[in-house]
């Protein structure tokens, strides 16, 4: 990040990228694209291998397995090892990203998040007109595993600081702590710490065939126990080296140590990565002690549920007319069929990857006042709930990649007019997910606001269709 990186604007790659790497645990080759994406696309994968092409959103709740790293997964398509793609985007300030790979494994490359930055800046950073939307915790959020001793804490904090602390009874690593105080120094502080494992956790590793495409060069291998020279001669056939030894400090003399604390360094590495898939970006402090990809998935859950049960004090959208829109009506006829008559949303104000708003001015001058009500004008319900839902419309066809697309509706749920909508009104439209999209439908709850009040409300669902 430069001087000139605003944090409160969304970001995206400036072109695509190709990354070719084998993956830690499968031994896969494989090949991954980083493509540019709209606001509010935010980290999708998208296994190309596969028949269908799955799209696999950066998401908590999709995650799977934490054994050997992070996996997300939906139906059969699942990507492991996420954490030092996540990480790397999230410490250059990538908000959106399309990360199409054709295998189950992003690649290890030497183990830490600094070969993919390089790959980042080579792209460039584009900065979007579109407001990032950061989410501030408002109190203490807590995790406790006792059976693992982990502790984990988010305070409220105006940045986003982790600290860790590790301790594994280990008189090599002994007891180490690393800090993050802005996420600008991720790149030169965390990101080129690389993964570590305890030379009994290689051997079994090795032994069960769980790591094939390890490489003694993109892990610091920590010697917790003596060795013979017949258990030095095996680990030097296993890694194609003439010869072995252990360092004095207890590290196999694979490589050397970045940094005097790079395992703690490397946990705090972790922990951007997996709490990347809370999928809000937030302001807070974060207090992480012996921490692992398992605790952190379900910190970051913890956090998400947090954030949306807390979200109704952020719920009425501030509409400031002066402000650039995301989408104007030239754009949003772009993306949706729809034109007058009965085009019913005139701008687009907010765009994430979970929520939309919108705008409708309201005029005397609406066809449908002339039958609806005359002498008395009030706005039509179900033209209330089709602006809904062509703002919706927009939000699930933005997920997506490039490409044009329809919604159909095919369901409404707990509609409730609870005020009029006249002629002079602005209405504030706002649509965001219930659920991920899965199979092409979304769920999606969607408010009509007007002078700061609930007017309209109701649970839509539809099916996103490829147009021919």
């Amino acid at each position: 990040m430069d001087q000139n990186f605003n944090p409160d604007k969304q970001h995206t790659l400036s072109k695509s990228i190709s990354i070719k790497g084998t993956g830690l645990h499968t031994g896969i080759l494989v090949e991954m694209n980083l493509k540019p994406a709209n606001p509010g696309f935010g980290i999708q994968f998208q296994r190309t291998d596969l028949p269908g092409q799955s799209i696999i959103k950066a998401d908590c709740d999709l995650v799977t397995d934490t054994s050997r790293g992070t996996t997300l997964q939906v139906d059969d398509a699942k990507v492991s090892t996420v954490e030092h793609i996540l990480a790397a985007l999230v410490g250059m300030g990538i908000d959106n990203v399309l990360i199409e790979i054709n295998g189950p494994e992003i690649p290890i490359m030497d183990g830490s998040s600094a070969p993919f930055i390089s790959f980042i800046e080579e792209a460039g950073i584009a900065e979007q007109d579109a407001a990032k939307a950061w989410y501030s915790i408002d109190e203490n959020i807590y995790l406790y595993d006792e059976k693992k001793r982990v502790e984990m804490v988010a305070m409220p904090a105006i940045d986003y600081q982790i600290t860790t602390l590790i301790d594994f009874n280990s008189p090599v690593l002994g007891t180490q702590h690393a800090g993050l105080k802005s996420i600008k120094d991720f790149k030169n502080e965390i990101a080129p710490c690389r993964t570590f494992v305890f030379l009994h956790e290689l051997e079994m590793l090795l032994y069960n065939n769980l790591i094939k495409g390890g490489d003694i060069n993109n892990a610091i291998v920590v010697v917790d126990k003596p060795l013979t020279d017949g258990e030095m001669e095996r680990l030097a056939k296993t890694f194609k080296r003439e010869k072995i030894e252990v360092k004095s400090e207890g590290y196999l003399n694979n490589l050397e140590l970045r940094f005097p604390n790079e395992p703690a360094r490397h946990k705090l590495l972790d922990v951007v990565g997996d709490l990347a898939l809370i999928g809000y970006p937030i302001k807070a402090r974060i207090i992480a002690n012996r921490p692992g990809h398992s605790t952190n998935v379900e910190f970051a859950k913890k956090i998400k549920q947090y954030i949306k049960k807390n979200k109704h004090v952020k719920d009425v959208p501030v509409y400031n007319p002066a402000a650039p829109s995301i989408f104007n009506l030239q754009r949003i006829e772009k993306t949706l069929p729809h034109r007058f008559p009965f085009l019913l949303v005139d701008k687009i104000i907010e765009l994430t990857d979970t929520h939309i708003v919108g705008v409708k001015n309201v005029t005397f001058n609406e066809w449908f006042f002339q039958g609806h009500f005359p002498n008395n004008p009030v706005m039509p319900g179900v033209l209330q709930i089709e602006a809904l839902a062509q703002t919706g419309g927009i939000l699930c066809i933005n997920t997506l990649p490039e490409g044009d697309y329809d919604t159909y509706f095919l369901k409404i749920d707990n509609c409730k007019f609870k005020q009029k909508v006249l002629p002079g009104d602005t209405m504030i439209l706002k649509m965001e997910f219930i659920s991920p999209i899965r199979r092409g439908i979304c769920e999606m709850k969607g408010i009509v606001y007007v002078g700061g009040k609930v007017a309209t409300e109701a649970n839509l669902v539809a099916q996103l269709v490829k147009r021919n």
